[in-house]
């Protein structure tokens, strides 16, 4: 369920604040809001899959950590993230 490394570089490309930062919270949240897009459609499907909900779940919260974080920091940023990665802000 990992993510390639061709959708990886474009999410980079797009988020990032300069060329190849992966540690920026701004992609981090990028990657993880793809991730669980791709586990809640795999789930919709596969609705017994125990583990990938639970992975789902976890990738949830540590989205929810980092966001918080990154609403903290950089209040203005975060509003035109969730903007972009059309998700609620419920932090």
């Amino acid at each position: 369920m990992a993510l390639d490394s061709a959708k990886t570089a474009e999410i980079v490309k797009e988020f990032g604040r300069k060329e190849g930062d992966t540690g920026s919270s701004e992609v981090q949240i990028a990657l993880l809001s793809t991730r669980i897009k791709e586990l809640t459609e795999h789930l919709k499907t596969f609705k017994k899959d125990h583990a990938s909900r639970l992975g789902l779940l976890k990738l949830v919260g540590q989205r929810s950590r980092l966001m918080r974080y990154f609403k903290r920091k950089n209040k203005e940023g975060y509003y035109t993230l969730i903007t972009k990665l059309d998700i609620r802000d419920n932090i």
